[in-house]
């Protein structure tokens, strides 16, 4: 099964994950929404909670669309920085 945490996904914004976690409280709220999207995606994937396929595709949208807001956020801290 393929890895979707944020750490994963962006290894080279690692320290800035982290960072923007402890200081950027909307990003904070970003981070803990993907991570708790994702987790259900992968619990729906691994048969262990049950949806529609749908339901799956809707959350898998969901996650993409965190990721994506998380990615831009990363990138301009990155300009700044």
């Amino acid at each position: 099964m393929e890895q979707h945490d944020l750490n994963h996904e962006f290894p080279e914004y690692r320290e800035q994950i982290h960072s923007l976690k402890m200081s950027n409280g909307h990003f904070a709220r970003l981070f803990d929404e993907y991570h708790d999207v994702n987790r259900h995606v992968v619990l729906v994937e691994i048969n262990a909670e049950l949806a529609t396929g749908f339901e799956l595709e809707d959350l898998k949208k969901r996650r993409l669309k965190l990721k994506d807001e998380i990615h831009e956020i990363l990138k301009g801290s990155s300009a700044i920085n």
